[in-house]
């Protein structure tokens, strides 16, 4: 009898362990532009490769972007694809510039456990650059949306005619 419990015990346990328990791996996403570190290093500048490369955070209240009021773009600084309108950007009093919406497919979401929580970060979605994160406490009559991004990630292209669209 204690042969047929010990039996049916293993055997539990080994089936405990099955695929349903193994955590998934997370697929490397591949994006349109792929450097080497190398090369990133070489085209961007120290602030910019620690943000957009390194998912750093720049000081607070350090970014020149914060204080443009002209309308235009803001496009990712390592590889200039079109990331915010000006028409969404708004004073947050946070110390980074923030949008209430990006443009469409052109920012992805993931999630982000660095600080020990759950947290929506966003990358550009042509090159994997790290720009900031998504809070849910942005202007109410709009989105509602506070993406708060790291001026370093991004270059300012002033209106002048029509806006590209990707």
């Amino acid at each position: 009898m204690r042969k047929i419990i010990s039996i049916l015990t293993i055997a539990l346990l080994v089936s405990c362990s099955g695929v349903a328990q193994k955590p998934e791996k997370k697929k490397e996403k591949k994006y349109d532009i792929v450097k080497t570190e190398e090369q990133w290093k070489k085209k961007l500048t120290s602030i910019q490769y620690y943000v957009l490369r390194e998912a750093g955070t720049e000081r607070a209240f350090t970014s020149p972007l914060n204080n443009i009021k002209e309308k235009g773009l803001y496009v990712c600084a390592a590889c200039e694809t079109p990331l915010y309108k000006s028409d969404h950007k708004f004073d947050s009093g946070t110390g980074w510039p923030s949008f209430d919406r990006a443009i469409i497919n052109n920012v992805e979401l993931d999630v982000d456990y660095k600080i020990g929580y759950a947290r929506t970060e966003l990358k550009c979605s042509t090159c994997g650059g790290h720009l900031g994160h998504s809070f849910n406490d942005g202007p109410r009559e709009t989105t509602g949306e506070r993406h708060c991004i790291n001026g370093a990630a991004l270059k300012f292209k002033a209106k002048k005619g029509a806006l590209k669209k990707k």
